[in-house]
């Protein structure tokens, strides 16, 4: 993968028609802060990209079959607060002005009238660049205070230390292992179950969430590089450039592993190893 300058915005584009979909692509060519990261035809199937991709833009038909403009944003928001993330910013595209006041009212980024014009789109993109950038500059210092706060706690509470458990119960067949968190690869979480994965096997864990897990194992170590993993850092073998801007991490597991990392932890995969 090429090396850029800055990090483009990933951005999905969401429309029934083909057409459509293929000029809005075309004219999105002229803006090198915009990288389409993918296309969903239909209202169910953008939703699913939205969560598999998390891209930070959205550029969004209003009319679509199986589900709305409007229903897809609502989805993801409800999706967005369940999983304590950030949703993204939505650009609605349509042939009719009348739903201009549902849009705004759904907060979205802009309301572009079809057929798309070229300059009206960059004041789009304009927009979206600078209200993107603003976010990420409040995140990253918020990100920072944070830390910040986390140091003074510690110093102030040297005496007292967090508990965090060095053994894990795992339960593979019918037996139940005690596991050293060190020789933990990574954990998943599917359908409410979580599987744990060591360096010699994995089975399943009576822990409820991912959440729960990690909040009993040492933070500087285990880290939640995707809702749906949490990885001993210890225990990556390599970064791999991966879908577009996107990366994935190679575990040091017997299968060898390649996990995702969400667009909110590729940001700090960037900051921590320079990508």
């Amino acid at each position: 993968m090429q090396q850029r300058a800055a990090v483009a915005i990933s951005t999905l584009l969401a429309d029934d028609e083909a057409l459509a979909t293929d000029e809005l692509s075309f004219l999105l060519k002229d803006f090198p802060a915009i990288e389409i990261v993918g296309t969903a035809a239909n209202g169910p199937e953008a939703v699913q990209k939205i969560q598999d991709l998390e891209p930070e833009l959205v550029f969004l038909d209003v009319q679509m079959p199986g589900l709305d403009g409007m229903g897809v944003i609502r989805k993801i928001r409800d999706w967005c607060r369940e999983q304590a993330v950030d949703p993204p910013h939505f650009i609605l595209t349509t042939a009719y002005d009348q739903y201009a006041i549902e849009a705004f009212r759904l907060e979205a980024l802009d309301y572009i009238l079809k057929p798309v014009d070229q300059q009206r789109l960059a004041e789009t993109i304009d927009r979206a660049q600078r209200v993107i950038a603003e976010k990420n500059k409040a995140a990253e210092k918020a990100m920072a205070e944070r830390a910040t706060q986390e140091r003074s706690g510690e110093d102030a509470n040297a005496a007292k230390p967090a508990l965090q458990r060095t053994k894990v119960l795992v339960r593979s067949a019918t037996r139940n292992y005690i596991v050293d968190a060190s020789d933990i690869v990574y954990a998943t979480i599917d359908d409410g179950l979580i599987t744990i994965v060591t360096t010699q096997f994995e089975g399943i864990s009576n822990y409820r969430t991912i959440e729960e897990l990690q909040s009993n194992l040492d933070p500087e170590t285990f880290w939640r590089v995707h809702r749906s993993y949490l990885v001993n850092i210890n225990r990556i073998k390599e970064v791999i450039p991966w879908f577009k801007s996107s990366f994935q991490l190679r575990m040091d597991d017997k299968k060898g592993a390649e996990i995702p990392v969400s667009r909110v932890q590729t940001k700090r995969l960037r900051s921590l190893l320079k990508l």
